[in-house]
């Protein structure tokens, strides 16, 4: 497979995961903003621009990786890739069609655990895609301690 092909697969595969993920939060600003949310919690409106750029630098970063890889050697990366965007899609579920905090936290956790094994598989491959991904484990640590915050100020709503 060229590279021109991995790159249209890297984004259209990036984009299901973000489309899959934004399914679950079509309501999501109606309902962050109806959560008794900490003080350092960012506005709604946020979210959507930071998710945009974390994508295209999870596509790059993939694409990278990929190309990297010698050959018969993508599938731990693509597995792992594959992996932690479904973890990422699964946590919109879990948090906002679901209202799930106790277990959008375990996944989150999961998720995080995901993306560093991403990272250091990509770094084998390709150091700019492991530096490329660094920004989206900062934003999802960040997005932790969010849920955790979140999910105990508003045990009833977030129940399980």
């Amino acid at each position: 497979m060229g590279s021109f092909t991995r790159l249209v697969v890297s984004v259209l595969l990036t984009a299901t995961g973000a489309v899959l993920g934004a399914l679950a939060s079509r309501e999501a600003a109606d309902f962050y903003g109806s959560l008794q949310l900490p003080s350092w919690a960012p506005p709604g409106g946020v979210f959507g621009p930071v998710w945009t750029v974390l994508y295209v630098l999870m596509a790059i970063a993939f694409w990278r990786a990929w190309n990297a890889a010698p050959a018969g050697g993508g599938a731990v990366p693509i597995g792992l890739y594959v992996l932690q965007l479904a973890a990422n899609a699964l946590w919109s579920w879990l948090f906002f069609a679901w209202h799930r905090g106790a277990s959008a936290l375990l996944d989150i956790g999961v998720l995080w655990a995901l993306i560093v094994a991403t990272i250091l598989v990509f770094r084998r491959h390709d150091r700019w895609a492991a530096w490329l991904l660094a920004p989206y484990l900062a934003w999802v640590s960040f997005a932790a301690v969010l849920n955790f915050a979140v999910w105990r100020a508003n045990p009833v709503v977030l129940a399980g």
